[in-house]
């Protein structure tokens, strides 16, 4: 249970470095969660409510680890070797 509390806490305390509007996510976006990943370990991604997104379909396209989703945020990493 401490660790869904600490992924929790997590999620509440960094910031969206990156919103998708009503484009929707172009290879634009995705390039930039690769370079902002690149640089943090973790970026929080919120999108807008008309938004169709999938959280999964992003992060196997930018090649990173999702780590958690809550409501039309999510919280993505880099993958592990």
């Amino acid at each position: 249970m401490k660790n869904t509390e600490s992924k929790n806490k997590d999620m509440n305390c960094l910031k969206a470095t990156l919103w998708i509007g009503k484009k929707g996510c172009t290879e634009s976006t995705i390039e930039e969660i690769r370079r902002q990943v690149e640089g943090r370990k973790t970026i929080k991604v919120k999108w807008l409510r008309n938004t169709d997104i999938k959280p999964e379909d992003i992060a196997e396209k930018s090649g990173t680890k999702l780590i958690q989703t809550r409501g039309r945020t999510m919280l993505l990493g880099r993958k592990q070797n």
